[in-house]
């Protein structure tokens, strides 16, 4: 079993990343629960629960926890504060205490949204991810980010509530839909392209297998994107320097899913988008050569289809504006400098965004 652990000043929590753990975790939580008495509440979506459900179940009946599941509406839209308040009346309705823990069993929706949940509920009760995709168990379970979104913008609303422990499985990810873990490929992309240039030449090198979810190479990719996430949220808890990283291809990614009403992108798929406008965007302020800018791009496009790019660029200048990466009015784009290796600039003129979305409309159609 691989175990990375992300180091916090305040605690520490541990992500394990085998195949089969699933089996296990009614164990390996049981052990980590504040008290014997707990109640755990398992927050998860249809389609989680009825492929893998049971075997959840048997894992945590096995070690005679007491659990409840709680199902939420599936997809982004349902990310709203009226699903985290429904829940907690259920919840509240089932008799859950200071003692309670909540499970998020699904993906990045279900574990942004769990997480907020625990964090307010009784002004905090534990919390533990196990993430069904490939985009969460890479990146979203992962340094306590909660949230939900508002008509104006992606996760506004938010709180950094730390899990207890991250349970990740690469078994759940070969009954993933093609679209969804594609869309969780780009964001391995992105940890490459940040932090680890041996990541992204895997990325570039191994297309093949990754597409076709080989379970060796899946579990060795999702364990150096968890460790390179551990990193940086360890050096940089509440996103005030280092962790800012995490947000390249972010800035544009958002937008496009705002400005489609979370209709049309995956959150993986704009981000992948994202990407390829930040190297662009990097070229056109002369952070970023054509040649990084190229490669990057085509690393992207290698793991298309990607759905087509319809907004206006002037749309997604306002939509950026109201970012919450957005500081005293100045956008901070992060900006690739090299492989491994990204920078924080904010003085990117609205007409070069501009330009980058009508070069992904072009890229989008051909």
């Amino acid at each position: 079993m691989k175990k990375i652990t992300v180091k916090l000043a305040s605690s520490s929590y541990p992500i394990f990343v085998e195949r089969g753990i699933l089996s296990q975790a009614g164990k390996m939580i049981s052990k980590l629960l504040p008290s014997r008495k707990s109640r755990c509440f398992v927050i998860t979506v249809a389609p989680v629960l009825s492929l893998w459900g049971d075997r959840l179940k048997e894992s945590l009946t096995s070690a005679k926890l007491d659990f409840t599941l709680l199902e939420m509406p599936d997809g982004e839209r349902s990310k709203t504060f009226t699903t985290v308040e429904s829940l907690a009346e259920r919840m509240a309705a089932k008799g859950a205490d200071r003692n309670a823990a909540v499970i998020a069993f699904g993906g990045g929706v279900v574990g942004d949204l769990a997480g907020m949940l625990a964090s307010i509920y009784m002004r905090g009760v534990e919390f533990f991810q196990i993430p069904t995709t490939l985009l969460a168990q890479v990146d979203a379970a992962i340094g306590g980010k909660t949230g939900v979104n508002l008509r104006t913008g992606k996760n506004l609303l938010g709180t950094f509530h730390q899990p207890r422990a991250v349970l990740s499985d690469p078994e759940l990810l070969t009954t993933l839909p093609d679209r969804e873990f594609r869309a969780g490929l780009f964001e391995v992309i992105k940890s490459g392209v940040i932090r680890d240039r041996k990541l992204f030449e895997v990325m570039e090198e191994e297309r093949e297998k990754l597409l076709a979810r080989d379970l060796e190479v899946m579990e060795r990719v999702i364990h150096d994107c968890a460790r390179i996430k551990a990193e940086v949220v360890a050096a940089d808890e509440k996103e005030s320097n280092l962790r800012r990283i995490l947000n390249f291809g972010h800035t544009i990614g958002h937008a496009l899913e705002a400005d489609t009403a979370y209709r049309h992108f995956l959150h993986g798929e704009a981000v992948g988008w994202g990407m390829a406008a930040a190297a662009m965007i990097g070229t056109a302020v002369r952070k970023t050569s054509p040649e990084l800018a190229q490669r990057i791009v085509s690393c992207v496009l290698a793991y298309s289809p990607l759905p087509e790019v319809n907004s206006r660029g002037e749309d997604i200048v306002q939509r950026i504006r109201g970012d919450k990466k957005t500081v005293a009015g100045k956008v901070h784009f992060v900006l690739p400098v090299s492989v491994g290796k990204v920078a924080i600039y904010n003085r990117v003129p609205d007409s070069v965004v501009i330009d980058a979305v009508q070069q992904l409309h072009y890229l989008s159609r051909n």
